[in-house]
């Protein structure tokens, strides 16, 4: 669940996480040290202290560990602070060493672990009895020096949760752009498909109906309506909902069985290195190269709207598909022996081959070639990679 919290709320859970125990570690090295200058004669005092530091040590690490009785490590902070000033004047005289560092230091972890409302009135009180403990000795040292690190570690932590809550924002306002970004994507790819679908049925049907005009065959035209109608409502289907693999060759043997004109298919199946070649119509045999859902949608489509274009424009009836099937690759090619064209003369706000192939192919990952010139025929080469 951590993943998902803020930088924020971590640095928070972080600072109160570790404040009591660091205290703890740093009050038990300040209290060996400071029981080496104890008078022997206080020295039973001086190791009662000590063990006091101790037990509050074990106190804060259990605290800081388990997240359990913050307070509880606090209070026990604020008594070692309270033994250890009250007794200065047996432990080495006041003011000393031992008392000051001890305040000091609880009073900058309590900043990291408590607000401003109960860390102001506690550590007032705290230098409140120390004075009165000491008198006024040394009260022009302690009294800013006291102010001058509480401000600083305040300010700290301030500064530190404040850099915390911009990367947040900065965060939130990334991902915010990378959904904007995917969304925009996702739709301007629905666009491209609904103006390939619009090129493939009705204004492919509108233009063979203004160039034949009254030569057209109306039951011709009809049957045309008709496909263009099923494939434009869904009838015909869609993108599957989940992406599972789907038998290419099946579904592109259901396209040239359902085309105009007269198909060929040539199949060359890819297995461990060994190559199988079957020419055919309509043979019954086992079949490789299974492909996602989109990506086999996208080559039937490709497929077809190559195969319809053969129909209108290639001024032939016959064509050969030819799918190179392997576990990981996929080729398909769509030729023919027609009139052929010049791809570079194609004017850019033809969409044809470039929105209902190129671009539907490149949607899943795939890319396209067209080989084509006057005369000569056209082959357009679809070719899709797993591994890429």
């Amino acid at each position: 669940m951590e993943r998902h919290r803020g930088v924020e709320s971590l640095y928070l859970a972080s600072a109160r996480r570790f404040a009591a125990p660091v205290r703890g570690v740093a009050l038990v090295v300040i209290s060996s040290f400071a029981l080496l200058s104890v008078p022997s004669s206080a020295l039973p005092l001086g190791l009662g202290l000590f063990a006091l530091m101790l037990a509050g040590a074990a106190v804060d690490w259990c605290s800081g560990l388990t997240g359990r009785a913050p307070a509880l490590a606090s209070g026990f902070a604020v008594v070692r602070v309270v033994a250890v000033c009250a007794t200065q004047e047996w432990t080495g005289g006041p003011p000393n060493l031992w008392a000051l560092n001890t305040l000091t230091t609880t009073a900058i972890t309590l900043q990291w672990e408590w607000p401003p409302a109960i860390t102001v009135p506690v550590t007032a009180g705290l230098l409140a009895m120390n004075l009165a403990a000491t008198g006024a000795d040394g009260a022009e040292v302690l009294v800013p020096r006291l102010v001058f690190e509480c401000l600083l570690a305040r300010l700290g932590f301030v500064l530190l949760r404040r850099s915390g809550r911009r990367t947040d924002a900065l965060r939130e306002r990334r991902a915010a752009l990378e959904r904007t970004e995917a969304l925009s994507l996702a739709r301007h790819r629905q666009e491209r498909e609904y103006l390939a679908l619009l090129h493939d049925t009705a204004a492919a049907t509108f233009l063979m109906v203004a160039v034949q005009g009254e030569g057209a065959d109306p039951q011709q035209v009809a049957a045309y309506a008709r496909r263009d109608l099923t494939v434009l409502t869904g009838a015909a289907g869609g993108a599957t909902a989940q992406d599972s693999p789907v038998d290419l060759a099946a579904s592109l043997h259901a396209v040239a069985a359902r085309s105009r004109v007269h198909v060929e298919v040539v199949e060359v199946h890819q297995r461990n290195e060994a190559q199988v070649y079957e020419r055919n119509e309509g043979q019954d045999h086992e079949r490789a190269g299974c492909v996602p859902a989109s990506v086999a949608l996208a080559f039937v489509r490709a497929v077809r709207e190559a195969l319809v274009n053969v129909e209108r424009h290639a001024g032939v009836d016959t064509a050969t598909l030819g799918m190179t099937l392997g576990q990981v690759r996929v080729t398909v090619e769509v030729s023919d022996h027609g009139a052929g064209f010049r791809p570079d003369d194609v004017p850019l706000f033809r969409r044809g081959i470039r929105a209902s192939v190129v671009e539907r192919l490149a949607t899943v990952g795939g890319r396209v070639t067209v080989r084509s010139h006057p005369g000569g025929g056209t082959t357009v080469r679809m070719e899709w990679s797993g591994d890429e």
